[in-house]
């Protein structure tokens, strides 16, 4: 039986670190790191997560600011109040929730916040420097980033000699993800959609990273013995057996079955979902080292 990757008690681990350095920074005088989330419109999803955030940026001793505005906020208003946190030295992390209503272009906003308070890696300028190997400024998704953690938690830091498989191509997950274990010396392969024979192709992977959106789509039969899986998606499907109109949580790999084959596994929930908050975290304590002129810290 797999090793169950508990992506919780990583996630806290992070946590405590941030707190613990925020405290040095503070105690040394330094402007203690600081946060602002904008929210617009009333997603009650985008709220949950908003609230979570805010609440994990206070508990880590940050300076927390949020902006909630209402469905109707203009382009340009938007554009403006991004414009003003680029400016504020009092802020060094800003993310914009998504999705936005429809009449705002999303793209346009997230090119707007400046590349280096760009905690969640969208900016083109991040994406590049990560593509490039220009980790130790680039701002990585946090997604990608935390599962890339329990990566190296099994299996170390240096991954050379290993074949990854990553199932997904997004922007958000599949791409950077990709580039974060060819950084650490991998061999790589993107899988998708149109990818000819994908469980052959799995079962070549040493460490299988499943990130398309499609509950279960990963098969035990399609893990290689003693693979290092991770399970980035998190899907609600109907749980007829809790009760009537129930539904339960699962991820993008059927885990009893890739449990029995793995060597490691994240579940879904507590594997990567909590990592992706703790890495926020992470990414706005380094934007306020570097922006002090100092080296970020590791994780």
């Amino acid at each position: 039986m797999a090793e169950v990757i508990d992506g919780k008690k990583v996630a806290e681990d992070v946590v405590r670190k941030v707190k613990a350095l925020t405290g040095e920074w503070e105690g040394k005088g330094a402007r203690r790191p600081g946060l602002a989330v904008v929210i617009v419109g009333e997603d009650p999803a985008s709220q949950v997560y908003v609230a979570s955030k805010s609440r994990t940026a206070k508990e880590c001793g940050f300076h927390s600011v949020q902006h909630t505005l209402p469905a109707d906020t203009s382009e340009q208003a938007l554009l403006e109040i991004i414009g003003d946190l680029n400016a504020d030295p009092a802020i060094h992390g800003i993310l914009v929730q998504l999705p936005l209503p429809g009449h705002i272009d999303a793209g346009k906003i997230i090119q707007t916040i400046a590349p280096e308070k760009d905690v969640d890696g969208f900016h083109f300028i991040n994406v590049g420097k990560l593509g490039t190997g220009e980790l130790a400024t680039a701002f990585v998704p946090c997604t990608p980033a935390g599962s890339m953690l329990l990566i190296e938690r099994v299996r170390g830091k240096d991954l050379s000699g290993l074949n990854a498989v990553v199932v997904g191509r997004s922007n958000i997950v599949g791409k950077p993800m990709a580039n974060l274990l060819l950084a650490a010396n991998c061999t790589v392969t993107i899988a998708h959609s149109r990818t000819k024979d994908l469980p052959a192709l799995a079962r070549t992977a040493d460490i299988l990273v499943a990130a398309v959106g499609r509950p279960e789509m990963v098969r035990g039969d399609w893990v290689k013995p003693g693979a290092t899986v991770i399970d980035v998606g998190i899907n609600r499907i109907p749980a007829p057996e809790k009760g009537e109109g129930k539904s339960r949580l699962v991820g993008d790999v059927a885990y009893a079955e890739a449990a029995a084959m793995a060597g490691a596994i994240t579940p879904v929930p507590g594997g990567v979902g909590p990592m992706t908050i703790a890495m926020l975290m992470a990414n706005t304590l380094a934007s306020a080292y570097l922006a002090a002129g100092l080296k970020r810290p590791s994780f």
